[in-house]
């Protein structure tokens, strides 16, 4: 519950502080351009970074390997771009700061360590396993059998 209050009050009450500040020495419109260069060039970066991203997914999902990292990556820039559009110093430093390529890497390692941790001590649940090939998954079934018969007509 602290982390929320701190989420929704504590971080816009930091920010209007910061932009007030800055306002006061850089003045105004120069506080205004700040934050519009900042939302601008962050969005032009995650666009650039997912795009990259998206590459990555297709090819470890044509060599068929889980795209667990490119996902994690996907989510944090998405997160990123976000915080970016977002008016405000501390969510700019926070965004710019998730599209470093290192302190994602860092950051994904504790996400996943944790998410490790909750499934081994019974926190969360994953429905189905990941590493199992497609010969040893089950065959899903709708109850339903449709059969189709082809032919080919020549021209």
């Amino acid at each position: 519950m602290l982390k929320w209050v701190a989420l929704f009050v504590l971080v816009p009450t930091i920010e209007l502080a910061l932009l007030i500040e800055v306002g006061q020495r850089i003045g105004t419109l120069a506080t205004l351009g700040l934050i519009a260069v900042t939302g601008v060039v962050g969005a032009s970066l995650a666009r650039t970074q997912g795009l990259g991203v998206i590459g990555r997914l297709q090819a470890d999902m044509t060599d068929g390997r889980m795209p667990a990292d490119a996902l994690l990556d996907g989510v944090l820039i998405m997160c990123a771009g976000a915080v970016l559009l977002t008016p405000g110093l501390l969510t700019d430093a926070g965004g710019f700061l998730l599209l470093v390529p290192a302190f994602r890497g860092w950051l994904k390692k504790r996400v996943r360590a944790r998410l490790e941790r909750a499934v081994s001590e019974g926190r969360a649940h994953v429905p189905f396993d990941v590493r199992a090939s497609d010969a040893e998954r089950p065959p899903e079934s709708s109850g339903r059998v449709i059969d189709v018969e082809s032919t080919h007509e020549p021209d």
